[in-house]
């Protein structure tokens, strides 16, 4: 019986879509010069203005037909001055942009062959390119939400907002319905912290659905027309109102750290929240989301 895909076929790129799309190094290089400099055409320095750049044979630059100076695709990105070959490169990309629980570096080591500290490195460096700093949500429904990342809570000890010397991070999401979410790590969930996130991402005049945290009382008189749902009271749905879209966003992101990382510290949790941001925003391009992370990398250069 022939197996039913769930992702339609006009957003399917599988292994062999991308062992033939780039087969070696140059394909690779290739592919990174057409999407920085198409048609071979850049800014020559030495020129002071556009030509055509051809390829230098055994090497990974390009030089100008008039003057010889020699360019390189990888300048500037985060392949810059890097050791490891640039297909290994984009087959991470590949790998981490398909799956939606991500993949750990460990499992980079074992397919690749590299280090465990180069697998690690490839991947700190990839998700670099995914943060969106200044994205601002623009559906007109959206739920906001506070939630903890960090090690679980010792059996017996006492359930509830951890406190401030806890090693637990708090982190502030917000997810339009049906739409993108984010997600930013943050030293609390005051009224003071929650109220100025919501002023950054959320436009003015939206319908803003939250708990019954204290957190939230002010929303209304900024402007938002604020919907709560009252949580210690055990209510969880009445009519629209609910925050069933951010938990399942919540669950999607602790799942995925929980069972491939296991843990993330403090100090690099914003880049994991990055990475599965981007993938949950980009959810309806299928496994077309891998152009998406190496436009990023053009979009990045410096």
């Amino acid at each position: 019986m022939k197996t039913r895909q769930t992702i339609p076929m006009h957003l399917r790129y599988t292994i062999n879509d991308f062992n033939a799309q780039f087969p070696d190094n140059d394909s690779c290089l290739e592919h990174l010069k057409e999407q920085r400099f198409p048609g071979g055409v850049a800014h020559c320095e030495k020129c002071g203005q556009d030509r055509k750049h051809h390829r230098i044979t055994g090497r990974p630059v390009y030089s100008c037909d008039y003057c010889g100076t020699h360019i390189s695709p990888m300048a500037g990105t985060i392949f810059q001055k890097s050791s490891t070959s640039l297909r290994l490169w984009y087959y991470a990309m590949y790998l981490m942009a398909s799956t939606r629980c991500g993949i750990s570096a460990k499992q980079i080591q074992r397919e690749t062959g590299v280090t465990y500290k180069t697998a690690w490195r490839i991947f700190k460096q990839i998700r670099s390119l995914l943060s969106e700093p200044d994205m601002q949500l623009e559906g007109l429904s959206v739920e906001m939400d506070e939630s903890y990342f960090g090690p679980k809570r010792k059996r017996g000890g006492k359930r509830g907002r951890p406190s401030a010397d806890s090693p637990k991070q708090c982190v502030v999401g917000i997810v339009e319905r049906h739409g993108r979410a984010i997600a930013l790590t943050s030293e609390n969930a005051t009224k003071q912290n929650l109220l100025r996130i919501a002023k950054e991402r959320i436009l003015p005049e939206s319908t803003v659905f939250t708990d019954d945290w204290v957190g939230y009382n002010d929303f209304a008189q900024e402007g938002y027309a604020h919907k709560r749902i009252n949580h210690s009271e055990k209510v969880y749905v009445v009519g629209d109102v609910h925050t069933q879209t951010i938990d399942g966003f919540w669950s999607l992101i602790k799942r995925g750290i929980g069972g491939v990382y296991h843990q993330v510290s403090k100090k690099y949790l914003q880049t994991y929240l990055d990475e599965y941001t981007f993938r949950y925003n980009r959810r309806d391009q299928g496994n077309l989301i891998f152009n998406a992370f190496l436009k990023r990398v053009c979009e990045r250069a410096a």
